[in-house]
């Protein structure tokens, strides 16, 4: 299998804020604990259990993905420690969080709307440390798609560098913020050494540097986290069949 080779991956989870907090949320990214704690209380009553991106990867090039579900959380935000880690090790599941590399210990400034804290160093050691995976969203949280060499090699080869950094180990994972990329962006992330990276609801071209993830809202139930799997199982056979 090459790196471009399309992939039929389970179905890949993409939350965002995780936190009780009742700030205005416009850009709807908080998802309440305890209905995190129902979305993987129905993965398992499904015989389901939600892992990593890179523990789901490594269980495809096994033969062993069924009855897997990846989970992801975008932006590395100081509740995914204090909130989301928790309810994940509770039901024996683990996560990619993608952290902005240049941000740490700072804020989404990249936002026009509430500002979340975002974790420091220690912080993401500390969730590397209780077994999840970390994974770079850049260094500025930046659009990649149409952007420059410069710009591309700053973003994703160096945020790299600072992660790995960070927690002494490999960093395998990349996630596109916005989910904005082009042919040049994914080349690059190859390039710089990332085993994989996900978009945002994209199915093309959905090979290992561009894999497709079902976004979760903060309002979304058991029935919606249903028909999210549902609707990839049935757009990676549509794709299949094209």
């Amino acid at each position: 299998m090459t790196d471009r080779t399309r992939m039929n991956l389970p179905p890949i989870l993409m939350y965002h804020s995780i936190s009780p907090s009742t700030v205005p949320d416009p850009h709807r990214l908080r998802v309440h604990p305890e209905r995190l704690e129902r979305h993987l209380r129905l993965l398992r009553r499904l015989g389901l259990r939600g892992v990593s991106l890179g523990e789901l990867l490594l269980a495809e090039a096994r033969g062993a993905a069924r009855g897997l579900v990846g989970l992801t959380f975008d932006d590395g935000y100081t509740d995914f420690l204090e909130h989301a880690v928790p309810v994940l090790q509770r039901h024996g599941m683990t996560g990619t969080v993608y952290v902005v590399a240049g941000r740490l210990g700072g804020e989404n400034e990249w936002d026009d709307g509430p500002r979340f804290q975002l974790m420091a160093a220690d912080q993401v050691r500390a969730v590397a440390a209780a077994g999840q995976e970390v994974g770079s969203h850049t260094l500025s949280h930046a659009r990649l798609a149409g952007a420059d060499p410069a710009t591309l090699t700053a973003e994703i080869s160096d945020s790299r560098r600072v992660l790995e950094d960070v927690l002494q180990t490999e960093v395998r994972s990349f996630c596109y913020p916005y989910g904005s990329y082009d042919q040049a962006a994914a080349d690059a992330v190859r390039a710089a050494g990332y085993d994989h990276a996900c978009v945002t609801g994209d199915y093309d071209p959905g090979d290992r540097f561009t894999l497709p993830r079902c976004y979760v809202s903060p309002r979304d139930g058991r029935p919606h986290i249903v028909a999210r799997m549902a609707r990839h199982h049935l757009r990676l056979r549509s794709r299949a069949g094209a």
